[in-house]
């Protein structure tokens, strides 16, 4: 008896595949691009110049881990949420909301506590640090200098941007090939049925 291979059954397979192995391909490509953002990154953050508050993330994008500076000329908001000290110890930042000059907002994370301080009082003021990505606007600048009360935070690093896409691409192409092991072992148990 001839070993006669189900159409439909085997494209469906075919296409998952091919699906599979192209979005393993995808990741590869991201890996590399993300070692080439976190390469730029580090060579921002190695620029000793000041750039100014960007105001569109496209500006955003490019002054990310750079030196900047802005004037809080009124405190919006401020919120607690998960941080790290720059000793390493978990606890709180402090991040406030601020109107900026000549219009706009920017977010500030202020510094650190072991607590959550509620409510945490600043006035604003100018401020200045390092820009780290994050937050509702696309950047948070990191104060340099936290105001009373307040430890500072821990640097932002490039390091510290995840970049596991070879283990996703890993894992694609191993569902990849697993996928048509089973199809093909399947097929096997078929045809031994069919004799």
């Amino acid at each position: 008896m001839s070993r006669r291979w189900p159409i439909v059954p085997t494209l469906v397979v075919a296409a998952a595949v091919a699906t599979m192995i192209g979005l393993g391909v995808w990741q590869l490509q991201r890996a590399e691009w993300k070692r080439d953002l976190i390469a730029r990154y580090s060579r921002a953050q190695a620029m000793s110049s000041d750039t100014p508050w960007p105001r569109d993330d496209a500006s955003m994008e490019r002054a990310l881990f750079r030196w900047s500076q802005f004037e809080c000329e009124r405190v919006l908001a401020i919120r607690s949420t998960a941080g790290t000290s720059a000793q390493g110890e978990k606890g709180w930042a402090h991040i406030a909301r601020c109107a900026i000059d000549g219009g706009g907002e920017a977010e500030v994370a202020l510094g650190w506590s072991k607590g959550p301080q509620q409510p945490l009082q600043w006035a604003g003021g100018p401020v200045s640090g390092v820009i780290a990505p994050g937050g509702s606007l696309g950047g948070t600048l990191h104060a340099s200098m936290p105001p009373a009360g307040l430890q500072p935070l821990a640097p932002p690093d490039p390091g510290d941007l995840p970049n596991n896409h070879l283990m996703y691409a890993g894992q694609w192409f191993f569902f990849a090939l697993t996928a048509l092991v089973i199809y093909v072992l399947a097929l096997r148990k078929k045809w031994r049925g069919s004799r």
